[in-house]
């Protein structure tokens, strides 16, 4: 769901990768034998301590990846790869799709694109998580924004914009 995931991918964009979408989609895409079973508080390493703790209440989980799968014929599982021919076979609800801009957020019930959010975005924003209010024609919908003042290392809250366009591309 958004509001789990995008604070997230967020915080991990802006401290951990250091705004290097290269290094981000090498470490949650290309580096990933089959797939992700949860993404935990390590996408936060050096987050300020303050915003890890407005982000996950003070716990912490790590990220595990679906590497030991056992498929029911013995063979060794393969990557899970997301078209919008598999989408409905794999009972996927949301995506998720990296831009050089921000992160698509894709409501896979009722579009095939979605609203991106800007990579600038304070990761404490609160977001919908009501499929049909991420609509590609809209901005993300955000609940209320970060009323926070970020830390003078973290970016400044922009406003969340809709780009006009799409790269046919997707990892």
């Amino acid at each position: 769901m958004p509001s789990h995931h995008l604070p997230l991918l967020l915080a991990a964009y802006q401290y951990k990768f250091g705004r290097d979408i290269e290094a981000m989609c090498r470490h949650l895409i290309d580096d990933v034998a089959v797939g992700w079973d949860e993404l935990g508080t390590d996408l936060l390493d050096d987050a300020p301590p303050a915003l890890v703790t407005a982000l996950t209440g003070g716990e912490h989980w790590p990220s595990r990846t679906l590497d030991h799968l056992v498929t029911p014929d013995g063979s060794p599982p393969v990557r899970m790869s997301v078209t919008d021919e598999t989408a409905d076979d794999q009972d996927m609800q949301w995506g998720y799709v990296l831009h050089k801009e921000g992160v698509e957020v894709i409501s896979l019930l009722h579009e095939d694109i979605g609203p991106i959010v800007s990579w600038s975005i304070d990761p404490r924003t609160a977001f919908n998580d009501h499929p049909a209010a991420w609509s590609s024609l809209d901005s993300p919908p955000a609940i209320r924004a970060s009323l926070s003042t970020p830390t003078p290392s973290a970016p400044a809250a922009a406003p969340a914009k809709a780009s006009p366009s799409r790269p046919t591309a997707r990892r």
